[in-house]
């Protein structure tokens, strides 16, 4: 009985068989980007759009921007503006009204006192040179304006209305300053009794007609390409600096994405030259914190 022949190029065939899938498989994937990339849902990354997204490039400034509509009210527009990311600072123009502006100046006036800076071993407020403002804090969720405010600080930063200090209404007169600080404590007794500030909500009260800018001196970034800088006093030009506007609100942050505190985020604020500046802060902290 004979024995069944077996031909030697058998495997050879299941190999061309193989290769002309993988081929196929390729030009289906080539033509489905090539649709993709005609519809638009695809792109290419160029070396333009690589300029644009560098971090400390503040040359584009005026473009990153989201815009969310105008109020009832007619109070202006409303829209976000990245400003910085190291540190990360962003302001939310038109953020109170007019008449909310007003309100928290005239409820804050009877109490006014000279202002004072945290104690680092007590904890307790004291006399500074370093801030010649004053000013006055107005009790947590005090009445429905002040409500309203807190609420909508929280849904801007993404942190609970309860992690957040009462308001800090200010006011600088001519000539007053806050030297350059940093809002984040260094000390064990203030990280223990409330917790780390995070980040700051700086609103404008009022229009400045020359100084009292906010001024990150250590700022990163091409800070003198801000579209503002002609406008800067000489103290605004020594860092990236925001000029007051009724109604804006300015959020930084004194810690980085990793928990980490953040040395860019030292601020000041630069004595006014012309007018007065009345502004609100609200301070934003964790409970749970360990100094590194």
């Amino acid at each position: 009985m004979a024995k069944p022949r077996y031909s030697r190029f058998q495997p050879a065939r299941k190999t061309t068989s193989s290769s002309s899938m993988i081929l196929t498989s390729l030009l289906i994937f080539t033509f489905l980007v090539l649709i993709l990339l005609a519809l638009g849902i695809l792109s290419i990354p160029t070396a333009s759009n690589h300029h644009v997204s560098k971090p400390n490039d503040l040359t584009h400034i005026a473009h990153n921007t989201l815009h969310t509509g105008e109020d009832d009210d007619g109070n202006g527009e409303h829209w976000i503006e990245v400003v910085s990311w190291e540190p990360r600072a962003f302001i939310y123009h038109n953020f109170l009204t007019k008449a909310e502006c007003e309100y928290l100046i005239n409820i804050a006036k009877p109490n006014m006192h000279k202002s004072s800076v945290v104690d680092s071993t007590t904890g307790k407020s004291k006399d500074s040179r370093v801030r010649t403002s004053s000013g006055t804090f107005l009790a947590r969720g005090r009445d429905k304006v002040v409500r309203n405010i807190e609420k909508r600080i929280a849904d801007f930063t993404f942190i609970p209305i309860e992690q957040g200090e009462g308001l800090q209404v200010l006011h600088y007169e001519v000539g007053q300053k806050y030297e350059p600080h940093y809002d984040y404590f260094l000390d064990e007794f203030n990280t223990q009794n409330g917790g780390q500030r995070i980040a700051t909500v700086l609103m404008y009260l009022s229009d400045v007609e020359e100084g009292g800018e906010t001024v990150f001196p250590a700022a990163k970034g091409n800070i003198s390409s801000v579209p503002w800088w002609n406008e800067l006093s000489e103290c605004g030009k020594k860092g990236l600096s925001i000029k007051p506007k009724r109604g804006d609100a300015l959020l930084f942050w004194s810690m980085k994405p990793d928990a980490t505190l953040d040395p860019s985020s030292l601020h000041g604020g630069c004595p006014v030259i012309k007018g007065d500046k009345w502004s609100c802060t609200k301070w934003m902290r964790i409970n749970e914190y360990k100094i590194n």
